[in-house]
């Protein structure tokens, strides 16, 4: 099946990755919606309120690995947050390893900003390598 063939009825878990614990970049708006829209389809949809921990938490890993698409919303503050990097880096490791399908979702974000590293991401990655965190992130494959 390719990949615009999907159907809403093929696809019965979905991951959705967001900026922060609580979403403050998306939720109470879009990623709320969003899982609800998911919901009404019959779509189980993975949201990780309460998944976050200091690493990955092993809840989190099971929920990107059963998934069968990925729904990455890179919003304004998405790459400040180690835990979105780490979390990111894993679902390409997925992406590679398992063939998950990924979508980037850029919420109020320029994509030429994420790709280039530029703006909010540019920051974010000069605050990554200046703390000597930015080895992990880096090229971890591209969306």
């Amino acid at each position: 099946m390719m990949a615009g063939q999907y159907s809403f009825k093929t696809i019965s878990f979905v991951f959705v990755s967001v900026d922060s614990p609580k979403g403050k970049d998306t939720s109470h708006n879009f990623t709320d919606n969003l899982y609800a829209a998911l919901y009404r389809k019959g779509i189980h949809t993975f949201r990780i309120d309460d998944l976050r921990g200091e690493d990955i938490a092993p809840g989190l890993l099971y929920a990107i690995e059963k998934s069968r698409l990925v729904l990455v919303i890179l919003s304004h503050n998405y790459a400040r947050s180690n835990w979105c990097l780490d979390e990111l880096v894993r679902i390409m490791e997925c992406r590679e390893e398992m063939g998950k399908i990924v979508f980037p979702v850029f919420y109020h974000v320029d994509p030429s900003h994420v790709r280039n590293q530029k703006g909010s991401y540019g920051e974010a990655f000069a605050y990554h390598e200046r703390n000597g965190l930015a080895t992990r992130h880096r090229g971890g494959g591209q969306l």
